[in-house]
């Protein structure tokens, strides 16, 4: 497995070799002694999985308290994925990085404990599956603004023909979201 280093210092691009041949392809999505060469965690509380349809946005997401790092992954279709620094004492808070992830290129993120993640459907359909290192916790679930001018993310999808839930929408701004320390 080849690890790509981002513009923020611990969030990774994990990618794995695939196999082609007549009959399809193959990877491994998860081998425990490359995470642990990687730096990254062996040990996962909980797997999710989730259908969006093309320019829906999830995020951004974190948990104050019961902090989560997230491994992820698309395993058909195609995803803009994104991580924001929302550690106040990092010198790149604020900051975010952005990722094409798809079945076809079989590419992982990584996005430890700290950071917001986001992300948008680019295709008719995108499953997304991801690791991560805590227990989903809804009394510590914050959201971040999907389109905050303060964090400026290059989002793959106009404003008006983003598809974004209701409590998304109500996501708050950098400079009024609680955040780490």
């Amino acid at each position: 497995m080849k690890v790509l280093e981002t513009e923020l210092p611990g969030v990774l691009i994990l990618e794995p070799r695939i196999f082609k041949d007549e009959r399809g392809a193959f990877c491994e999505t998860y081998n425990e002694r490359a995470m642990e060469q990687a730096g990254l965690p062996t040990h996962w509380v909980q797997d999710n999985f989730s259908v969006s349809k093309q320019n829906v946005v999830r995020g951004i997401h974190y948990q104050i308290q019961n902090t989560q790092g997230k491994l992820v992954r698309v395993t058909h279709g195609v995803v803009w994925d994104v991580a924001v620094d929302l550690r106040r004492s990092s010198p790149t808070f604020g900051k975010h990085v952005g990722v094409e992830l798809s079945g076809e290129n079989g590419r992982l993120f990584w996005i430890p404990e700290g950071f917001g993640h986001g992300f948008v459907a680019l295709s008719d359909t995108a499953g997304f599956a991801y690791k991560v290192t805590e227990y989903y916790s809804p009394a510590d679930e914050r959201t971040l603004l999907w389109n905050d001018p303060a964090i400026a993310i290059p989002w793959p999808v106009s404003k008006t023909d983003a598809v974004v839930s209701g409590k998304d929408q109500q996501g708050r701004t950098l400079d009024q979201a609680e955040l780490f320390a």
